[in-house]
């Protein structure tokens, strides 16, 4: 699970951002809203969300379609047969073209938002970073926030922007594979914290998989514990209090969820909370349960 660390750059938002700074840079070249409105019941939602009106300026990217890839059957080097997941991560030279179609470039400060509490927001947030740009935050509250503000949505669709130009460096952020997911179950060395609400995690009202239930070992941290009631994150010191007592050394922890989606939102969680350094098994319990062999848990921890 190695993981390179680089120099922050002072001036970047990396982390959240609030609807009143982001409304002064609304109209800065430098910067680039993204609307990832989406519903996982019906993925052309978010398109039509967007259509009705969305932050001025802000361009759309879809869940399925731009931020990730198509799900196909793979065996690790340690014998697992897997698919993926239902958002399998789109190829990293795939998405960098993506990206760079969107007009985020090198030095593009990119801010995400949903309508959700971020939580397909902060999958942009940590593709972004897979890729090694660190100058990419959240909307804070998400387009309820920016409407609270009192501050303006558009109809109006911006032309294409000039592609980006972003350069292949280090990922900042740990990508966990199958294998040492797997591998885990024997040594319990790291601990995995699943994402879902907590009747997913314990195998109950599973209606997106086809099978419900846990990866044994596992904790369930439901990434809505990470907002207050106006969906706004809570504060850091609140974030790094609860997520110390789960999991005292971030280094061993595993983010999980459904499909790879929401783990990132309990990521996002912690680098807010100054607690870095939890991977992503991006496949998730979707990927898991690809193979009817893996083990499977129910019931509360």
């Amino acid at each position: 699970m190695g993981r390179i660390l680089r120099p922050m750059t002072l001036s970047a938002h990396s982390t959240l951002i609030t609807a009143e700074v982001l409304q002064r840079h609304l109209h800065d070249p430098a910067w680039r809203v993204i609307d990832v409105r989406h519903d996982l019941a019906d993925p052309a939602a978010g398109r039509r969300a967007y259509d009705a009106g969305h932050l001025p300026g802000a361009l759309f990217a879809s869940l399925d379609d731009d931020l990730s890839g198509e799900p196909q059957w793979r065996t690790t080097p340690g014998g697992q047969r897997h698919n993926g997941g239902r958002h399998p991560l789109p190829e990293r030279e795939a998405l960098r073209q993506r990206l760079q179609a969107l007009g985020i470039g090198d030095d593009t400060q990119v801010v995400a938002y949903d309508a959700h509490g971020g939580m397909f927001a902060a999958r942009l947030w940590w593709l972004l970073r897979w890729l090694g740009h660190e100058r990419v935050a959240v909307l804070d509250g998400g387009l309820p926030a920016w409407q609270a503000a009192g501050l303006p949505l558009s109809t109006d669709v911006p032309a294409a922007p000039t592609p980006g130009r972003l350069t292949e460096r280090a990922s900042l952020e740990t990508l966990v594979d199958l294998d040492t997911v797997f591998g885990n179950l024997t040594t319990r060395r790291l601990q995995v914290v699943d994402a879902r609400a907590p009747d997913r995690f314990r195998g109950e009202n599973e209606t997106l998989d086809p099978v419900g239930g846990h990866i044994p070992g596992a904790v369930n941290r439901f990434f809505k514990d990470n907002l207050q009631p106006d969906g706004r994150f809570k504060p850091a010191d609140v974030l790094r209090a609860e997520w110390t007592a789960l999991l005292p050394e971030p280094t061993r922890g595993i983010a999980q969820c459904g499909s790879g989606v929401t783990a990132c939102h309990n990521l996002l969680a912690l680098a807010h909370a100054g607690l870095p350094g939890v991977g992503l098994y991006a496949g998730s319990w979707s990927d898991w349960v690809s193979d009817p062999g893996r083990p499977v848990a129910t019931g509360a921890v």
